[in-house]
């Protein structure tokens, strides 16, 4: 059993087409079935049923792939680790990061350290904390900065608080609030809302801080998508909290004002902490640095 055999099989069972999966891996389509062929034989059982329009995992094929992608995964580890005790950080990173961050800059950081660690590639993905923080759990993503409704840390994945940052409101620039600096939420609560979808950790910030105001809303749009939100407040559709940081961005677009009382979200940095692998140790020290940084700059 060869490392390249289990990387075909990892790349057919992604692409479920075998000339897709030839492309993925750069070999032609005739080798890579060859390779596929002989590791079946060599195991004694099919990996995946074929027909000439369909590929699909056997049963035996969906329990030996995780194995599988664990094995290509440890070789990787190994030669970064090995790599890196020459004072080379090379392997693969893969970082999450939710749209907007208003405690660290995930951009700035990436710059620092693509400029360290030019042999890693680096794999970068958006998406909402749940999602980013199963795949942390999973090990598909080494780390993670998220926004938690609470402070409370998560005891499975390394965790770190870097900090709360305020949410403010957000009308059109046509709306009656705009102009206002500061607005109760009883008063917000009278509009029409957009906001992330119900029982996401997004949607949570807020739902929380109507509750403990004691007040009821009315989300009458739900959007994962910032962008559309702010478009659907723009349009004079509904009003919304937004992170300080995306308000900022949309001026001119939308008019913010604080919100009493002020409801906010806890940025928290969380990382796959079982045998990490060098780049992503590199990574997250950077970014604490960079967070440790900017809070002593602005004490």
């Amino acid at each position: 059993m060869e490392l390249q055999q289990l990387r075909y099989v990892l790349a057919v069972a992604e692409t479920k087409h075998f000339t897709r999966a030839a492309e993925q891996c750069h070999v032609v389509q005739s080798a890579l079935s060859h390779q596929v062929a002989a590791l079946e034989r060599e195991l004694g059982y099919a990996l995946f049923a074929r027909t000439s329009r369909r590929v699909a995992l056997t049963p035996a094929g969906a329990a030996f792939l995780p194995h599988a992608a664990a094995a290509v995964d440890a070789a990787a580890r190994a030669a970064a680790a090995g790599a890196a005790a020459t004072g080379e950080i090379r392997g693969t990173l893969t970082i999450g990061t939710i749209p907007t961050t208003g405690t660290v800059d995930v951009p700035a950081a990436l710059a620092a350290f693509r400029a360290r660690h030019p042999a890693v590639r680096i794999t970068l993905r958006t998406h909402h904390s749940d999602r980013l923080l199963a795949h942390v759990r999973a090990g598909r993503i080494d780390v993670a900065v998220l926004g938690l409704p609470d402070p409370a840390l998560p005891d499975d994945v390394g965790a770190r608080l870097l900090g709360a940052e305020p949410l403010v409101g957000a009308v059109g620039p046509g709306h009656p609030l705009a102009g206002r600096r500061r607005v109760g939420l009883a008063r917000l609560a009278e509009e029409p809302f957009v906001d992330f979808p119900a029982g996401s950790p997004a949607r949570e910030q807020s739902d929380r801080a109507f509750a403990r105001a004691g007040v009821e809303r009315e989300v009458l749009f739900e959007s994962s998508a910032l962008d559309s939100s702010v478009r659907l407040i723009e349009a004079g559709l509904a009003v919304g909290l937004l992170p300080e940081v995306v308000a900022e961005r949309e001026t001119g677009r939308i008019a913010s004002f604080a919100v009493t009382p002020a409801p906010s979200r806890h940025e928290v940095l969380v990382w796959d902490a079982f045998n990490p692998s060098p780049a992503a140790e590199r990574f997250r020290e950077l970014l604490l640095a960079q967070r440790d940084g900017d809070a002593r700059g602005s004490a």
